[in-house]
């Protein structure tokens, strides 16, 4: 069954709220590597990220919300559903062209920050330093509008954005995806992958 936008957003990001009170519940979903979470994203939206993988929904991409839904389904899904496998960066191209149109459009803006997260992610999930440069510098501006009291939380996302940049600068790539794409890593690779924290 395919789901609508409204179900994937609802699902992605629950009920509406303060973007620490979303992000607090969320969390475990959005970043921690659960097989019980892997379970639900594959039996809710593995059609949908089928439909969505052959162009079947690019219809969704009409709104600013249904741009971001789509863009989370591409992005964020490929790694519950084919976590551990290459496929999981097979949407990658298509995911990083609807979230640039969108900052081009400036539609990011039209979806709250805590969402516009997940719009810049496919920037930093990019395997060049331009998009790296522009990941960082779309957190940065994330960081200086938040509210005082939420600004931990985007200084949070911003780190991360750093460190991706810093690998993609170091390497060109990202070199824990080596081994699922059938990339040979060289030996500087190989020590970095032995480094704690150096698997994102």
């Amino acid at each position: 069954m395919i789901a609508t936008p409204e179900a994937v957003l609802d699902f992605w990001f629950g009920a509406p709220g303060p973007a620490t009170e979303v992000a607090a519940r969320q969390r475990p979903l959005w970043f921690a590597k659960s097989a019980a979470n892997d379970q639900i994203v594959a039996a809710r939206f593995a059609e949908t990220l089928v439909a969505a993988g052959k162009g079947d929904l690019d219809n969704w991409a009409v709104s600013p919300r249904g741009r971001l839904a789509l863009i989370v389904v591409l992005d964020q899904f490929p790694h519950h559903v084919h976590r551990g496998h290459g496929q999981s960066f097979a949407y990658d191209a298509r995911s990083l062209a609807l979230a640039l149109n969108m900052i081009e459009h400036g539609e990011d803006a039209r979806v709250t920050p805590i969402e516009r997260v997940f719009v810049y992610l496919p920037l930093e999930h990019a395997e060049s330093i331009e998009m790296q440069d522009r990941s960082v510098a779309l957190y940065e501006k994330l960081v200086n509008e938040a509210a005082a009291d939420e600004r931990q939380l985007f200084e949070g996302f911003l780190d991360y954005a750093r460190k991706h940049r810093d690998v993609v600068a170091r390497f060109g790539r990202f070199p824990h995806r080596n081994e699922l794409l059938g990339r040979p890593s060289t030996l500087e690779e190989i020590e970095f992958l032995k480094q704690p924290g150096s698997r994102f």
